[in-house]
């Protein structure tokens, strides 16, 4: 991804080798202005680039690995059981305090 002022099948090939290898920003940073332009300007190029990723994930599909979000769901799960508890919790703190002082003023005489 060094030469600069690839053609668009030379960017094409360096597309689909990020695609596969997963650097993809590497690739786009690489790009110059003019081939930059270039790559938007060719309609070629982007049905090429549909053709690359329907290959890729069809060469991939099997090595495709999907996140276990289970570890996760259980932390969100924890997190709103401690929510929930905290809202049923009696008020603590400087309102508690506020109440009892004025509570004290109130006796009768």
């Amino acid at each position: 991804m060094t030469d600069t002022n690839r053609t668009v099948n030379e960017l094409l090939i360096d597309y689909a080798g990020a695609l596969r290898d997963g650097t993809l920003p590497a690739f786009l940073k690489s790009l110059t202005r003019e081939e930059a332009r270039r790559i938007a300007s060719s309609r070629d190029f982007w049905d090429s680039t549909e053709v690359v990723r329907i290959l890729n994930s069809v060469g991939f599909a099997d090595k495709a690995v999907t996140p276990n979000v289970s570890l996760f769901l259980s932390r969100v799960d924890a997190e709103i059981a401690s929510r929930m508890k905290k809202a049923k919790a009696p008020l603590r703190g400087r309102r508690r305090a506020h109440a009892r002082r004025l509570n004290e003023t109130e006796k009768p005489v």
